[in-house]
Order: structure tokens, then sequence, then C-alpha cells
């Protein structure tokens, strides 16, 4: 159910990480065919409803991460305590969870969609083919969760390679189908709409299949008083409320930037997107070693093994800081050209050029963040991560207020801060409960 002992911190990290880096690859995949498939349409108004309905559901579903997040934690400690019935249990409990959130979002579909478009503020053609799409698109949010459960419960027992395959096959069922409705059967966004459904479904069977193969390697048994008794989901309530409410945090740091970025013009809102591609490309490396310290550090928490702990986090920041400091050096070497790859709008590149300076700096300081993300969810430390989160808005917000006058510089400036604080509170925070709580001395004779 887990890795063997005798295999050294730094492969047990690098063997999780991999696949998760190689499936954080395949999601841009994904949205490139789509833009490519619907953007050779004849009419522009279909692509404008595909962006704006997708990234409503970015949005929408990225708020529910803490099925992933939560499950993994708990899960890796339960394999650290050998307790294979807590971890059945903790799937079915999980599984319940998203599917009566996913039902939920179901039911209440159409004011959430309204509130969704109307933030976005898209024009009325766009939005109208937008709310065809969202409305398609929402009957799949119970696989879309139940996918999260899932995947963040393999992960808990060091099994990467299953998010590797669901999210592999997931994106490639989807992409065939982006073909075959639009470009054979002649729908338009509609079709990337079913696409995306039917790959969601697909996915969970396949997932679903997974997990009965895994449920026959395992001991125990479900229990109702586990699945059916609401006080029995007290801890994965705390767990998940503390990380959801965390992340509302981040998508408002991040919605505010854009909206900042937006108020001064249409090119600095290309710009600063073009740059934000950035960041979104060094994640894919840090979330990946982030992930593997969750699964290792959640298994030493279960086993209060703190010497395993220790070198589980070193050997993760080992692989961070590399990934982090490669990613600065290619931004200072190369941005020019990564910002030309991704825009060919002279005015866009030229602006985006002026503040590339923020994206050489900016991995060496989220590096902390990502790292310690995953070692707080291993650990269920996640009223510390919400914490720092609005202890980072509290610098972020009044930064930006005082600098306002220099334009999106001291956006960006605010924005890193909101960054460095961030990194500056989870390490303030590692470091205490290091001393007080995960102290290599408690270790078991």
């Amino acid at each position: 159910m887990s890795s063997s002992s005798t295999t050294s911190p730094d492969r047990r990290i690098w063997l999780l990480a991999w696949p998760i880096i190689l499936s954080n690859i395949t999601v841009p995949l994904l949205g490139l065919v789509d833009t490519a498939v619907v953007g050779h349409l004849p009419d522009s108004r279909y692509l404008a409803a595909v962006t704006l309905g997708a990234t409503l559901f970015s949005f929408l579903y990225w708020g529910f991460g803490f099925l992933r997040m939560g499950t993994t934690g708990l899960t890796s400690q339960a394999v650290g305590r050998e307790n294979d019935s807590e971890v059945r249990n903790l799937l079915g409990q999980s599984l319940l969870m998203a599917g009566g959130i996913g039902v939920a979002l179901i039911v209440l579909s159409t004011p959430l969609i309204e509130l969704g478009l109307w933030l976005l503020d898209g024009s009325e053609v766009a939005t109208e083919l937008a709310r065809e799409y969202a409305q398609i698109r929402i009957l799949s949010a119970p696989a879309v969760l139940a996918n999260y459960a899932i995947l963040g419960w393999f992960l808990g027992q060091q099994n990467a390679r299953v998010t590797l395959a669901i999210l592999v096959l997931t994106n490639s069922v989807n992409i065939v189908l982006d073909l075959l409705f639009v470009v054979g059967l002649g729908m338009t966004s509609d079709g990337v709409a079913w696409a995306t459904v039917i790959a969601d479904y697909t996915a969970l069977a396949f997932g679903g299949w997974l997990v009965l193969r895994q449920l026959r390697l395992l001991d125990g048994r479900f229990l109702r008083q586990r699945l059916l008794v609401l006080s029995a989901y007290a801890e994965l309530f705390q767990v998940n409320s503390h990380l959801f409410v965390r992340t509302l945090g981040l998508l408002f740091a991040m919605a505010f930037f854009t909206a900042q970025g937006a108020s001064q013009g249409d090119t600095v809102l290309a710009a600063n997107a073009v740059l934000l591609q950035f960041i979104m490309l060094t994640s894919y490396a840090l979330d990946g070693f982030a992930h593997a310290a969750e699964a290792l550090v959640g298994r030493s928490v279960g086993r209060r093994r703190w010497d395993e702990f220790g070198a589980a986090v070193r050997a993760a920041a080992r692989f961070s800081l590399i990934a982090a400091g490669t990613a600065s050096l290619a931004f200072l070497l190369g941005g020019q050209a990564l910002i030309a790859l991704l825009t060919d709008l002279p005015e866009v590149r030229a602006t985006a050029a002026q503040y590339l300076p923020w994206m050489i700096f900016m991995p060496l300081l989220a590096v902390w963040s990502y790292l310690l993300d995953g070692v707080f969810i291993g650990a269920t430390a996640t009223r510390e991560m919400r914490n720092s989160i609005f202890i980072a808005l509290a610098a972020y917000l009044p930064l930006w207020w005082l600098t306002q006058g220099l334009g999106n510089h001291g956006l960006w400036l605010a924005f890193t801060a909101f960054t460095l604080v961030r990194s500056a509170m989870l390490g303030g925070y590692y470091l205490h409960y290091r001393r007080q709580r995960w102290r290599p001395s408690v270790d078991p004779a």
C-alpha cells in the first residue's frame, strides 16, 4: 500500500512527482485543442463563449479542490497507521461528500451560472452561448468532484501513476470527442461542452474500476456508522472547511489582480495574462513535488516517524528549489522569447517585457508556499494554511492601495508581496511546529 521504507526519500519524491508533472502538462494541451477546434468556426462568438464558460468552471471547480487535498492528507495518515479500514471509509466519505456537493451544484446551477456570467461580463451574444455551454457542463459536477476524491485517495496511498492515467484518458477522450462533435457533426460550443461532460464520466468509470481493484488489496470493510452518521465526518469537514476558505482567499487574490490589471486597459490586461502563464508553467513542476510531499509527510505523521517526516520535507525542498531556480534562470535568459511565443501583438509583447523582471524572482519566492502547502496538507494542518492566506491578503491590499501611483508595477509589487508573506507565514508555522509537534526526539523506540 505504500512505498518501501528502504527507498531513499529523494527517489520516493521523484517516483511520486513525475507522473503528476506529466499529468499537469496534459491540461494546457486540452485547452489548446478546444481553442483550435472552436477557433476555426466561422464566428468568433463561439470561441468567446467557450472561453467564458471554461473560465467560469475553472473557478467553480477549483473552489472544491479541497476534496482532493483533504482526502490525500487524511488517507496518507491512515496509511501510516496501517489502518486499512480507515483508508476504505475515507474514500466512502469523500465520494459521498463529492456526490452531495455535485448534485447541489446542479440543483443551484441557474443562479450560479447567472452570477458567474454576470461577473465575467462578456458580450451579450457570447454570454448567451456561454450560458448554453455552462448548462451542459454543470451536468458533470458529480463526476468532476468524485474524480477529485479518487485522485486524492490514490495519492494518499503514494500511487501517483493513477493521476497520470486518469488525466491522460480524460483529456484524450475529450480531444477525440471535440473533433467528432465539432468537426465531424458540425456542432459548435455545445459540442465542446458535451465532449467534456462525457470525458468526465468516462474518467469516473475508469477511476471507479481502479478503486475496485485497489479495494481488493485492503483489509477491513466499509462501516455504516462511518458513512451514514454525520458526526463521523467531523474531521473531514474541519480539514476541508479550512481548505475551502483558503482556496476562496487565493481565488480572490487572483481575481483582484486580474480586475486591477483590466482597469489599466486591454494591453496591460493581456500582458499580465501572458506573464501569469509563466507562473502556471512553474507550477507544473512545483505542484508535482508538493503533492509528493503530501503523501510522504502524511504517512510519516500517521506513523509518528518524525525522522522520516524531516527527510521527506528536505527531499521535496531540494527538488522544488532546483525547479524554481531553473525556472528563474529560464525566464532571465529566455523570457523575451517565451513572451514572443505566447503573443504576436507588438504592444502586448512590449508591455509584458516591461514587467518581466517580476517573473525572474517570482519562482524563488513562491516555491516555499507550494512546498509548505504540500507539507501542511499531509500533516492536515489546514487551519494554518487558511490563516496564512488572510495574513498575506492583509499585506497585499493595503500595499496595492499605497502603490497605485506606480501603475502596473505597483500591482505586481503587491502581488509579489502577497506571495512572499504567504511563504514567510507558512515557513514560520513550519519552524514552530517542527520544534513543538514534529520533533525527531519523540520517535518511537
